[in-house]
């Protein structure tokens, strides 16, 4: 099993406290100290512009641009964002963004992408709220357009929602696989999105949870068998809020904290609302209890977990005790 560690970047009010000035280095930090061991095989950033569960004025670091500054800050680790918009960014711009930050990675990137959903972002923006089945369809055409640009070095396309024509991506990406840049196609919709994915992606990102991952693995599977594909060519993973201590006590203390950290900026209902579902859709436990459980996930074709930690910016022991205890477990 890999694992991906996200970086905190604000989106979840987790560098609430930190002074902008030394956010920066902050998330520069967790970074290199993900990127000097062996235990990480990717870091990861959220492609939001506001705050969650609600707007704020807090701050929310714009994912690209960290993807840039982390691939010059590092030497060996992956670097995804999970997931892209596809929408927030023309198609054709942003497969030549990916391809210079593969370049300055040394061919490290990994692209996550997919439909979007944040509305407020969206009309703040200016990009309006298109239908779903049109932010569907924005997807299908723009994942087409990454594959011509890394692939072949120029894109055509003459779709509903995009049209380009003889648009240059050069130099190629380093890295030149089956899409060239590595495609991670996220989201569960079953009827689109995963038959977007069995067509397309390199890996796969939806539900965690033991029933929804199967579920959503079986019908992944169908749209491959209808296409032709082999459904092992895929690697599935999931996200996951990680809480983690050496006792049950210490990990209670976690979540509590994270309470209290989230009351600060959501008030007192809505951050310990906002806290218990958080922990109720992550991995939680002891050390021996998250093995466990990435071991049954692991025995229903889950190989690939992105951790995220709401501690990271403040206190790194709970990474720590993850690289410690449990990826040399699983590993």
């Amino acid at each position: 099993m890999k694992f991906g560690l996200f970086i905190p970047q604000g989106w979840r009010f987790d560098l609430v406290g930190i002074e902008p000035s030394r956010q920066w280095s902050t998330m520069r930090d967790l970074v290199v100290h993900a990127d000097q061991g062996t235990a990480w095989e990717s870091a990861w950033v959220y492609d939001h512009f506001h705050t969650t569960p609600q707007p704020s004025d807090q701050a929310t670091h714009e994912a690209w641009t960290l993807m840039s500054a982390f691939a010059a800050a590092t030497d060996r680790i992956r670097l995804g964002q999970m997931c892209t918009c596809m929408s927030y960014r023309n198609p054709a711009y942003l497969a030549k963004v990916a391809a210079t930050v593969d370049h300055v990675s040394g061919g490290r990137i990994e692209m996550g992408i997919g439909a979007g959903w944040y509305e407020h972002e969206w009309r703040a923006y200016g990009y309006g709220f298109p239908e779903a089945r049109d932010r569907l369809g924005m997807l299908r055409e723009g994942v087409q357009i990454f594959q011509q640009a890394w692939t072949q070095g120029v894109s055509s396309l003459q779709g509903k929602y995009y049209q380009v024509d003889g648009a240059i991506c050069q130099p190629l990406p380093i890295q030149q696989g089956r899409s060239g840049i590595p495609l991670w196609i996220a989201g569960g919709g079953e009827k689109v999105t995963l038959k977007i994915a069995a067509q397309y992606a390199d890996y796969t990102n939806f539900a965690g949870d033991d029933e929804g991952f199967a579920a959503k693995s079986a019908i992944l599977a169908e749209h491959c068998a209808a296409l032709g594909r082999d459904v092992g060519e895929i690697t599935r993973s999931a996200n996951y809020n990680v809480f983690i201590g050496e006792t049950e006590r210490e990990v209670e203390d976690k979540v509590a904290w994270y309470a209290d950290h989230l009351r600060a900026s959501l008030g007192e209902a809505a951050g310990a609302e906002h806290a218990r579902r958080t922990a109720d859709q992550g991995l939680i436990g002891t050390p021996e209890q998250i093995v466990e459980r990435l071991e049954k996930l692991g025995g229903l074709g889950m190989t690939y977990a992105i951790t995220y930690f709401a501690d990271a910016a403040y206190d790194r022991s709970s990474i720590e005790l993850f690289e410690q205890q449990v990826i040399p477990a699983l590993g």
